[in-house]
């Protein structure tokens, strides 16, 4: 308050701003997904091609999932995929299959049908995700009412490179995600994922604000022998650019998302409940209860019908092949990429742990079995490559402590610098809080105040991620640097052209990966005994 205001006689109040601006730490696990949903609608307004902000499951069921019937109905289905039953000579070599009455039978998807995003936004919130962005690129495609190949990759011709491309570029404009995940980007063929990769690769490194979490082509129902060969197609595939904002994770997670409620008849044959009674009830091993609710299917009466899930549950009852059909077809479409998971791993080890450290070690909620179990010589050659450096954390099974992450390496395994996530992400976290921080000083003269002023705020942002053990050093100076000034970070001339340079060094925590225990035998010393 100036004095040449003051007028009248009395008691005048001045405020003086006495603490100085701080540096607020930005979200760190807010993941964006990309892919398809059966719809994308809240009252009246089209989500499609937006990229949407939610914060919980509900809320992304009520605009991304059809609304349920009244009741008694039952509710709506919310996916719906599609599976056959195929007669074989013999047992299959590879895929699943199953044995009916001596014949065997393999069970196969109709590609047309298979969609990863809603399970893993459910796997996502089932590991204690939070706020997400969703970009829906369009709704389901028709079936085919086509069987895929017997053990054959499934691709999805409805999942378009196109579509997934423009939700990502959607991203560009918005600050706050930090994961790009797209689950249905493995139901494409293998050229175009990895344009895909390629393409999520260079925008993160173009923002330097998200990283990609990527799944492998393969890793639904890999071949214990040739799986390297997966491995080896992902690698040739994600380029050479932003390998630093990936990391990619191996391989699907079984998952008890869907249950027998989710799966029912009207899943196999496309519908046609004849092909199912034919295998149920044939007259070689005939099944009077099961025949009796075909033909209530088939022709329900005009009133007191039953609902479709009461028909499932009746066949289950009455048909234990009906009730074994079921269980293989839920394996193979609880089977899914573990990226959505991870995302939720990731947000819980940030709130609680801190981003610095790493998201390993640890289980994902909902996994209860895997496509491969690998050993340590396996996920030897995951781990480090030698050639091209290209690390996939393994996702593996231990004795007596279940699934775990086991693995914390970004794709750049190479990088003596940014080899690991933790590290990535780190780093991340501290340039984009020290970026929005700053710009409260843009136009402040370009003078030693200003300097001091921005170099104590860094300061003491960094000095707290060092008290919480985001860095290393005994001692605050050990831990970081922060410099401005004339002389130091800036010469005259680039006062004159308004630049003002603010140079941070930071010592970040590395993880513990290798841990080697040195044993030596000693003699006992004859004084002793």
């Amino acid at each position: 308050m100036s004095s040449s205001n003051i007028k009248t006689p009395g008691v005048y109040i001045d405020e003086i701003n006495e603490f100085p601006n701080s540096v607020v730490p930005v979200e760190t696990a807010v993941p964006a997904f990309v892919g398809y949903t059966p719809t994308a609608e809240y009252e009246g307004e089209s989500y499609y091609g937006k990229a949407h902000k939610i914060s919980s499951f509900a809320e992304f069921q009520s605009i991304y999932m059809k609304a349920d019937p009244a009741p008694p109905a039952d509710p709506a289905s919310k996916y719906s995929p599609e599976y056959y039953l195929l007669e074989q000579g013999q047992k299959p070599s590879k895929g699943d299959y199953l044995e009916i009455n001596g014949t065997f039978y393999a069970v196969v998807p109709d590609p047309s049908t298979l969609y990863y995003l809603y399970n893993s936004i459910r796997l996502f919130y089932q590991n204690g995700g939070g706020d997400a962005y969703i970009v829906s690129v369009g709704a389901y495609g028709v079936p085919s009412r086509t069987a895929a190949d017997v053990g054959a990759q499934v691709v999805n011709p409805h999942v378009q490179l196109a579509d997934l491309q423009h939700g990502l570029e959607l991203l560009k404009h918005e600050q706050e995600p930090t994961l790009y995940i797209c689950p249905d980007a493995t139901l494409l063929s293998v050229d175009d994922n990895g344009t895909l990769m390629q393409s999520m690769l260079l925008q993160a490194e173009e923002l330097q604000t998200a990283m990609c979490l990527f799944d492998v082509i393969g890793g639904k129902a890999p071949d214990p022998v040739t799986y390297t060969q997966d491995i080896e197609t992902f690698r040739n595939h994600t380029g050479s650019h932003g390998l630093m904002f990936g990391a990619a994770y191996y391989p699907f997670i079984g998952t008890t998302i869907m249950d027998n409620g989710d799966i029912n008849y009207t899943n196999l044959f496309g519908g046609d409940i004849k092909q199912l009674g034919a295998i149920l009830n044939p007259a070689s091993a005939p099944n009077a209860a099961v025949e009796k609710i075909i033909g209530m299917i088939e022709n329900p009466p005009n009133t007191g019908a039953l609902t479709c899930s009461q028909l499932n549950a009746a066949l289950l009852t009455a048909s234990r092949t009906y009730a074994q059909i079921i269980k293989h077809v839920l394996a193979d479409a609880n089977m899914l990429p573990p990226s959505g998971g991870l995302a939720g791993v990731y947000t819980v080890n940030d709130n609680v742990n801190g981003v610095w450290h790493a998201a390993a070690n640890t289980s994902i909620v909902g996994a209860a079995s895997l496509s491969i179990r690998l050993n340590d010589t396996q996920q030897a050659d995951l781990n480090v490559d030698a050639v091209s450096g290209k690390s996939i954390n393994a996702i593996r099974f231990f004795n007596g402590l279940g699934i775990l992450v086991w693995g914390a390496r970004t794709l750049d395994g190479n990088s003596q610098d940014w080899r690991y996530i933790s590290v990535r992400r780190t780093i991340t976290l501290i340039e984009q809080s020290i970026r929005q921080a700053v710009r409260a000083y843009g136009s402040e003269p370009n003078d030693a105040n200003t300097w001091e002023a921005v170099k104590s705020a860094i300061s003491r942002f960094l000095i707290d991620i060092w008290k919480q053990g985001g860095l290393q050093g005994a001692k605050a100076s050990d831990a970081f640097q922060v410099e401005c000034g004339l002389g130091t970070t800036m010469t005259m001339e680039d006062i004159l052209n308004g630049i003002m340079t603010v140079t941070v060094k930071v010592a970040v925590v590395r993880p513990a990966e290798f841990i080697v225990i040195s044993f030596q035998q000693i003699m006992v010393d004859n004084v002793s005994r």
